[in-house]
């Protein structure tokens, strides 16, 4: 199940999430080939964050799954997040970061004996 995590410094009164929440889990699925109703999506508005010292509006998200990231897919989900949170939140792509990460790319625990 990919889980997309973003704060925003943007106050989200008056921003229709409903329709950013629809779009952005259209693509995530879409981009890394899972159905819509396995895409969980959170976004939280009026974080504390100051981007090149600056407060204009920023973003960082992350985006984890268990499987389906390979680079290609990684730079679309960049692509693809920031072009919707730019359309629909107002934080421009340059002021945006996406962490992503592949959970069946990590390496295992060592066993306790």
């Amino acid at each position: 199940m990919p889980c997309l995590n973003i704060e925003t410094n943007v106050k989200l009164e008056g921003v229709e999430t409903e329709a950013f929440f629809s779009e952005v889990t259209r693509a995530v699925a879409s981009i890394i080939g899972r159905p819509q109703n396995m895409v969980m999506v959170v976004l939280k508005g009026s974080i504390d964050i100051r981007f090149g010292g600056t407060e204009e509006a920023a973003a960082f998200g992350e985006i984890v799954s268990m499987g389906g990231i390979t680079k290609r897919v990684k730079r679309q989900l960049i692509s693809a997040v920031g072009s919707i949170l730019h359309s629909r939140v107002g934080v421009p792509p340059s002021r945006f970061v996406l962490k992503v990460l592949d959970l069946t790319s990590l390496p295992l625990p060592p066993s306790k004996l």
